[in-house]
């Protein structure tokens, strides 16, 4: 566990998360709360508890009660830095929502203020603006939403993957808003919204222009690997390795390459092994050691 200590907190992180936390907020109180779509995770529990309860239980209010002790359940496995970064965006969050709702002069009580009453619109804008807080909320160490924090808690418990885990609960929770406003279709413009947020979540956190990494499996290795750094500029690892049905003595090459040259990294390998085996997947976050003086 991290030590229980203030000394990794960044206040550029904390800039940033008051910028994201803001962005959150007006994905939800401009686009998704007036027309009573409803986000993913706890926010979304929020959302459908602010309708039921009386009037002084807000959104705003929700979201702090719901998320700080979930926040505070996960201090020990995600450490401290984690959870103070993320208590500090869901209150942004917060602040921004009630300042939105209740203090600028912005109605949000019939209708979006920049979508009107088109819920199509609502549930792809309002899953684009929130997914870009959500995004850069975790990019810069933190969450702004409760259920990553308990999916990483009970998902594996459970035996199932995280992302199953949030599924199964925003399944859970839209077909209980359905049930209370006896209608189905606010909840299935809300699974727009889940769906929309979600890959903005990953493109904002794993970027758009995703790499590929081919594992080129070989008896050739160092002449494979030399044509490739010729002809791409870079360098691969060579790893060694052995077949596992043959016993025969081979090399792995592992090779980073952008999406347009996967086939001419094909080519070039199979013009000098036509029996070597290539696998490839997306990867992203490409981190590089700078070189040092």
């Amino acid at each position: 566990m991290e030590q229980i200590t203030f000394k990794n907190i960044r206040l550029k992180n904390l800039i940033a998360l008051i910028f994201s936390g803001t962005i959150n907020a007006f994905g939800v109180t401009i686009f998704l709360f007036p027309v009573k779509l409803y986000d993913s995770g706890i926010s979304g529990l929020s959302m459908l508890l602010d309708q039921v309860t009386p009037p002084y239980l807000t959104l705003s209010v929700f979201l702090l009660l719901l998320n700080t002790p979930i926040f505070l359940f996960g201090l020990k496995k995600q450490g401290i830095t984690f959870t103070v970064y993320s208590i500090f965006a869901v209150a942004v969050y917060s602040l921004a929502s009630f300042l939105i709702m209740f203090v600028l002069p912005v109605n949000v009580d019939f209708a979006s203020p920049l979508a009107g009453s088109d819920l199509l619109l609502c549930a792809i804008f309002g899953g684009v603006i929130s997914g870009v807080g959500s995004g850069l909320t975790i990019r810069f160490g933190g969450a702004i939403d409760g259920i990553d924090v308990l999916s990483v808690m009970f998902a594996k418990r459970i035996g199932i993957s995280l992302g199953t885990f949030v599924l199964i609960f925003n399944t859970i929770l839209y077909i209980i808003c359905g049930i209370v406003l006896s209608s189905w279709i606010l909840p299935l413009y809300s699974i727009v919204t889940y769906f929309v947020g979600s890959r903005t979540v990953d493109f904002v956190v794993e970027g758009f222009d995703r790499s590929r990494c081919a594992m080129i499996v070989t008896t050739k290795a160092v002449k494979i690997a030399d044509a490739l750094s010729e002809n791409f500029g870079s360098n691969g690892t060579i790893i060694n390795a052995i077949g596992g049905h043959s016993r025969q003595e081979k090399e792995i090459i592992y090779f980073i390459v952008n999406p347009f040259q996967i086939n001419l990294l094909k080519n070039i390998v199979h013009e000098i092994d036509s029996e070597a085996f290539i696998s490839q997947m997306e990867v992203s976050d490409i981190i590089r050691r700078k070189d040092t003086e």
